[in-house]
């Protein structure tokens, strides 16, 4: 349902519990140039049913008889926006600090900075808010038309706030994006992981259209057992049995592709991992945590860099796209999904092709694991 009310006058009316009834008084007409100290105006919360998440309102001016136009700061933090509405006679907003988002109906966002203005033209549906990683500030200077600055409307869903960043985000995406067959791998990890198995076969049936081989999709989930444990793995093989059982019985032949390559003579599977492990790291890896509990770098060293590392099939950028989407479907473990985003950019994977991982992850699987990926992105990159 629409709410057609001043903004100023919906904003107090929904917070009587705060403010006096004088706080909602007309000014009186003006003799001569107004003076608004700083902090004179009311501030407030943003009302839950006109928001989502944390956001202030701090008012700075009202309009009056021959200046149709209002001002405010508004502060958003991290995720926090509007709900949907427009503007009978439009607005402006300048950004003051940190980074601001607004969307339309048609899924188009535009990222706008400190400094920057975005005017939106009257009666245009439209959102705006912080990005999901930092807070922000903006000046808002709205317009009236019959006494009218704004429309309310439903709240925007998460989806809707997370698909315009990440169609921004592909959008942006260079030459160097990933090939089919690493995109075919990101669901096939993360569905994988996330145990969600039909899904899974449809990911799996799409990766074999893709040009993956059998053994391709078999070496991701067989890896992933060093990091979602042979439940999940196992489950995710038996996936893949019967997809290639249906797929034979249509008729359909898909090539096995490469075996696994015999272990390097004359090296142990510790001296391997040790070596892998230094490569992606791009140091030797140690810590307070390894020091505490060396053998568990050892088993690391022994069987995830070293035998699983030395099967080859998949290639070091492979595996670290089937990591990444892995743990980005995985709650919890935050620090280790940043951990492989930085060893994927050793290995070779651009700033864009990380950031089409998160777009395809947000697409396939969920917002959420999408949503996730980019935040870590994002925190790493900008390390």
């Amino acid at each position: 349902m629409n709410s057609r009310t001043p903004i100023v006058r919906t904003m107090l009316v929904a917070l009587t519990s705060w403010f006096s009834d004088s706080a909602v008084a007309a000014d009186p007409p003006p003799t001569g140039q107004t003076f608004y100290p700083a902090g004179s105006r009311q501030s407030f919360d943003g009302p839950e049913k006109l928001f989502t998440g944390d956001v202030r309102v701090d008012m700075l001016f009202p309009d009056n008889d021959t200046a149709h136009y209002s001002g405010a700061y508004v502060t958003f933090q991290p995720g926090a926006r509007t709900a949907w509405h427009l503007h009978p006679a439009g607005q402006h907003m300048i950004v003051t600090k940190g980074v601001a988002l607004t969307g339309t109906r048609d899924g188009k966002v535009i990222e706008f900075r400190e400094g920057e203005t975005v005017w939106c033209p009257a009666n245009v549906d439209h959102w705006h808010g912080a990005t999901a990683h930092a807070a922000m500030t903006h000046l808002v200077i709205t317009g009236s038309r019959d006494g009218e600055n704004v429309i309310w409307k439903e709240k925007v869903t998460e989806a809707e706030y997370y698909a315009g960043q990440r169609k921004k985000a592909k959008t942006a995406a260079d030459a160097h994006a990933l090939s089919a067959g690493q995109r075919a791998i990101v669901p096939i990890a993360a569905l994988t992981a996330n145990g969600n198995l039909a899904s899974l076969k449809t990911a799996i049936r799409s990766g074999l259209d893709a040009g993956l081989s059998v053994n391709e999709i078999k070496e991701v989930q067989i890896h992933l057992y060093a990091y979602v444990g042979f439940p999940r793995t196992l489950n995710g093989l038996s996936t893949l049995m019967a997809v290639l059982d249906e797929r034979k019985a249509e008729g359909i032949a898909d090539p096995p592709g490469r075996a696994p390559n015999p272990f390097p003579e004359g090296m142990s599977s510790l001296e391997v991992g040790k070596a892998v492990q230094t490569e992606l790291a791009g140091r030797p890896v140690s810590g307070p945590l390894f020091d505490f509990a060396p053998d568990i770098n050892q088993f690391l060293q022994r069987h995830l860099f070293g035998d699983l590392f030395a099967r080859g099939i998949l290639d070091y950028q492979g595996r670290e796209i089937a990591t990444v989407s892995a743990l980005a479907s995985l709650d919890g473990v935050d620090s280790q999904l940043k951990s492989h985003i930085a060893i994927a950019t050793n290995v070779g994977l651009t700033a864009a092709q990380l950031t089409e991982v998160a777009a395809v992850l947000g697409e396939a699987v969920g917002d959420g694991e999408g949503h996730r990926a980019e935040q870590a992105v994002r925190a790493v990159l900008s390390e």
